[in-house]
């Protein structure tokens, strides 16, 4: 059985006293690859040097996350367009609109969305989308590149089965499924009792939003099995199988 984590910032400081061992703790737990999005300019190193140490099993993606952008965001963006023309990347992201924490900037995050799902276009990337409390304000951005095919995943998915129907069939883009499906009484899993599996890939946002039984402590990629096991539980399918679909959704949308 092989899983792959989609979504992990293991590059980030929480990780400094034992990445290393974070990473082999997780290949030696069935996780096989680990996507790593990127947040902004000052996280592409951290970001360069994690893969330059596990290139077989990592694959790094570039992009501005919508909480860093502000005042300076042009510039941010120029720094990540630069790292997309000269390096190897999987993936734009991690983009998208945050209401949640501040709106001061919303119009700045809607034109960085816009734009990298420009690149996303440009240079036939999957865009990861980080949607909080934003679902409307990200959907009439999609309408208008909906011309184009669009590629990627809706990063952490919380929304409700109409959002998950319009994701799928207006857009063909992916739930990205982490530990929030774990969560009691979060109400993610009948949304997900009615989602193909064709369309879902697991993730852990790690060190964020760890799955139950690690609730509120620092997540990391080993916990994707977790989320797997719930996702087989409601789907009333074995692990393996869970795996073996993910797995191929995730090589699929990053082609790897």
């Amino acid at each position: 059985m092989q899983l792959t984590d989609t979504h992990a910032h293991l590059y980030l400081k929480e990780f400094d006293s034992d990445r290393e061992q974070v990473v082999r703790k997780a290949l030696l737990n069935h996780v096989s690859k680990i996507i790593l999005p990127n947040i902004d300019s000052s996280s592409i190193e951290p970001l360069k040097q994690l893969h330059g140490i596990f290139p077989s099993v990592t694959y790094p993606l570039m992009g501005l996350h919508p909480v860093s952008v502000k005042e300076n965001y042009e510039e941010e963006l120029k720094t990540i367009q630069l790292e997309l023309r000269n390096g190897k990347y999987y993936g734009i992201g991690e983009s998208g609109i945050d209401l949640f924490w501040d709106t001061s900037f919303i119009e700045q995050q809607k034109r960085a969305f816009a734009i990298q799902i420009e690149w996303s276009i440009e240079y036939d990337l999957p865009v990861i989308i980080h949607a909080r409390e934003s679902f409307e304000e990200i959907f009439r951005i999609l309408q208008n590149f909906k011309h184009h095919p669009l590629k990627g995943i809706f990063h952490a998915f919380t929304g409700n089965a109409d959002q998950a129907k319009k994701i799928i069939n207006d857009f063909g883009l992916y739930l990205g499924i982490g530990g929030i499906l774990t969560f009691k009484n979060a109400g993610l899993d009948k949304v997900i009792h009615g989602v193909s599996l064709d369309h879902i890939v697991v993730e852990t946002d790690s060190p964020y939003l760890a799955p139950v039984p690690y609730r509120g402590k620092r997540n990391e990629s080993t916990y994707i099995i977790h989320i797997a096991e719930k996702l087989a539980q409601i789907k009333n399918m074995n692990i393996s199988d869970i795996a073996v679909v993910t797995t191929a959704n995730a090589k699929k949308i990053f082609k790897i």
